[in-house]
């Protein structure tokens, strides 16, 4: 079964993607925890201007906690909570990989276009340290396996996403759409104009490699080939697709590749109506 780590923060969009996870789990059986980081005030409280530790620390990050265990209790499902301090991101990479689970959710925030495509910096981060998979659940998503949408590049990494939706698609049975998007450069195509020919000969290459990848685990997907902007086709062949879950491959594990994750990934993180399973390498 699923082991799965949810962070929690008392907003609209954790508890969506709380109550999105312990759906999920009741449905296909699993193990829910909520985790919680208090929010530490620096300067505040250094100065004593905003009360106690306990006052600062346990008290609100309790309340979190509570709502997050009456919301299961309400569902019928169990679920585990922890309060840990400390930077953000950091503690909630390290919970995870001390519990072993097996992915690590994370509402979206934002409402404005340029707080989506920032996509929150926590989340980018947890992505960014973390080992594991991060699914990052809009505010009003909704999680669900019945159809996935696979964007790949002929990296590594897109193959690592790959190979987990197709994991995915032969547990849950799961329709997959592969799609793959050429991104031509104006200037490179004035100076280069059989660039176009060449380039869209590599992704209809990258297609059939996913397509073989697929079918050798006896399952079937459709593929598309788009034009334009990488991260609009895909949100847009989402919505197409009627996709309930975008799975994508994060580029850059050191140094500050680790933050910028790739700007499409982002991009689409932000964006996206469904929610975006970032897959790690393993």
């Amino acid at each position: 079964m699923m082991k799965i780590l949810v962070a929690v923060d008392g907003s609209e969009s954790s508890n969506n993607a709380l109550k999105q996870t312990l759906a999920f789990v009741k449905r296909a059986g699993g193990e829910v925890i909520a985790i919680t980081v208090p929010f530490y005030y620096g300067a505040e409280f250094e100065l004593g201007l905003v009360g106690t530790t306990e006052e600062v620390f346990t008290g609100p990050a309790e309340a979190v906690l509570a709502e997050a265990r009456e919301i299961a209790k309400e569902m019928g499902v169990e679920i585990k909570t922890v309060m840990e301090t400390g930077i953000v991101h950091q503690a909630i990479v390290k919970t995870a990989t001390a519990n072993d689970v097996d992915l690590i959710v994370m509402g979206r925030r934002g409402l404005t276009r340029f707080e989506r495509v920032l996509m929150g910096s926590v989340t980018s981060r947890v992505i960014g340290y973390s080992p594991i998979d991060v699914l990052v659940m809009p505010r009003e998503g909704v999680l669900k396996l019945d159809k996935i949408l696979v964007p790949v590049d002929g990296s590594k990494y897109g193959d690592a996403a790959m190979e987990r939706a197709i994991k995915l698609a032969t547990k849950y049975k799961s329709e997959l759409h592969i799609t793959t998007v050429v991104d031509i450069n104006p200037e490179a195509y004035a100076l280069y104009p059989d660039i176009a020919e060449q380039l869209e000969e590599g992704a209809r290459s990258m297609l059939k490699d996913a397509l073989k990848m697929v079918e050798k685990a006896q399952l079937k997907a459709d593929t598309s080939m788009h034009e334009g902007d990488a991260h609009e086709r895909i949100i847009h062949t989402a919505q197409e697709f009627g996709a309930d879950m975008i799975c994508m491959g994060s580029h850059g594990r050191t140094g500050l590749s680790r933050l910028l994750m790739g700007s499409v990934t982002e991009r689409v993180i932000g964006e996206a109506k469904v929610p975006v399973l970032v897959v790690k390498m393993e």
